[in-house]
């Protein structure tokens, strides 16, 4: 593997180690010439080159949504999470996350997979640059960021690849991001990790680095967003909420609660997004208890159907609510509209509440909470973070907060979901809302903009 020298007027001089090196004169026709060539037409055609497509900006312009400056947002968040490891003392940040990569880099590589099978990881110095350690061949799907300063192969030592030699890769792995932290650490040989096995973690304590958590470096750098973080999030909730439409025109009985989400991700994939979390919905019998995941149950007229779409979209970004629809051309029972109502009514006056400066124990002890008889299944949370998935703070029922859960306070930037689950204890049926919520200097702003179902809310 040859190198080449590279400078960069925020690090000083250091190395991009790649196969090949574009224009470092290769003979006409030499591998090294046809990789290069190969490597540029690859990041020329890269995903987030080529943007999300006809439908998507077709509905962003339609929405009146402006596109972000994705450099200024890059550069946004790099200083975030420095920000973040100098207030903790770390010499750097060691990413495994392929959500954090995504924050830190703004590049993908197979996300799910890569979630399970850790063979993609970053490395972020404090005062220094990021290095990306990807996949084998894979050096061109960075190149569209501008923050990746170096890329390197991947050492994997899961044991997919090491087998009963996976000692010796975890050595061979150690000694490279030690290499790193003593180039750039500045003596400071402490580091935050976010997901490493416990093998890792000794071999580089060996090898003098001591490891702190990563993720609170970057649940709290990824806390605050930047604005044009927040037009792709907006473009990601407008995508979301496009595919939702679709979904509602498919529900008719007959349909199978299992077609009608894969509509969810036919629209999200459409548009450019990346992937959906969880399966969450469900329909009639199966809505009480909450959390039955999507199945071959065929939906009938005049079942409740709710879902929560847990759904990555284009820019990465979370596009995280729920709707409870009625099924069919019929009335809703006296039950179901009581149901709605409970919900919609909770969803509303908590809305009102999240404003700037209020700590998060306060805001849970003055919102609203689901009746008596609906209490013991209530959802697990009131509130939640959100930006590229589910994000810090998580806040509980004020009857479930105890001496271990986190307060704090809500601040300008900060994006939150409020949520509610309606259901009564042995009943038939539950309705399922959720909202997302930007916190703004003077209060809060809607996000989401699905309309409710007027059918189920009607006197």
């Amino acid at each position: 593997m040859s190198t080449a020298g590279r400078t960069s007027g925020n690090f000083g001089r250091h190395r991009k180690i790649v196969p090949f090196e574009p224009g470092s004169g290769s003979k006409p026709g030499s591998t090294e010439a046809l990789r290069a060539a190969s490597r540029e037409k690859a990041a020329s055609l890269n995903q987030h080159v080529l943007g999300y497509g006809e439908i998507a900006e077709r509905e962003w312009a339609a929405a009146g949504i402006d596109a972000p400056d994705l450099p200024r947002m890059r550069k946004y968040r790099l200083e975030r999470i420095r920000a973040e490891l100098r207030r903790r003392g770390y010499a750097g940040a060691l990413l495994y996350d392929p959500v954090n990569i995504r924050y830190a880099t703004d590049s993908t590589n197979m996300q799910l997979w890569v979630a399970h099978n850790p063979t993609r990881h970053c490395f972020v110095a404090t005062e220094g640059p990021v290095v990306l350690f990807d996949y084998f061949s894979c050096e061109h799907l960075s190149d569209h960021s501008g923050v990746v300063d170096e890329v390197r192969p991947a050492v994997s030592w899961m044991y997919l690849y090491g087998g009963e030699i996976t000692e010796m890769k975890v050595r061979r792995w150690a000694a490279g991001i030690a290499e790193l932290v003593r180039e750039h650490g500045g003596g400071n040989n402490r580091i935050a990790v976010d997901h490493l096995d416990h093998e890792g973690v000794e071999e580089l304590a060996r090898l003098g680095i001591t490891t702190g958590s990563g993720e609170a470096v970057m649940e709290n750098a990824r806390l605050i967003k930047s604005p044009d973080e927040i037009l792709a999030m907006r473009r990601a909730i407008v995508a979301c909420e496009a595919a939702m439409s679709e979904m509602q025109t498919a529900l008719q009985p007959g349909i199978s609660e299992n077609e009608l989400w894969a509509e969810l991700h036919r629209g999200n994939i459409a548009r450019g997004g990346e992937w959906i979390e969880t399966r969450l919905l469900s329909s009639g019998p199966r809505t009480n208890p909450w959390f039955q995941e999507c199945s071959s149950r065929i939906i009938e007229a005049g079942d409740l159907v709710a879902f929560d779409t847990d759904l990555i979209g284009p820019y990465g970004f979370c596009a995280d609510l729920s709707r409870t629809w009625l099924c069919g051309d019929g009335r809703p029972s006296n039950e179901q509209r009581d149901l709605y109502r409970i919900a919609a009514d909770q969803i509303a006056r908590n809305t009102q509440l999240m404003q700037p400066g209020i700590s998060f124990k306060e805001l849970v002890e003055r919102s609203a909470v689901p009746p008596r008889d609906c209490f013991p299944t209530r959802y697990g949370v009131l509130y939640h973070g959100v930006g590229l998935a589910d994000e810090y703070p998580t806040l509980p029922h004020i009857s479930d907060w105890t001496d271990d859960t986190p307060d704090g306070v809500i601040e300008p930037g900060m994006v939150l979901c409020v949520e509610s689950y309606i259901g009564r204890l042995g009943g038939h049926e539950g309705v399922k809302l959720e909202e997302q919520i930007l916190i703004t200097e003077k209060g809060h702003q809607k996000l989401s903009a699905y309309p409710l179902d007027e059918r189920l809310l009607a006197e």
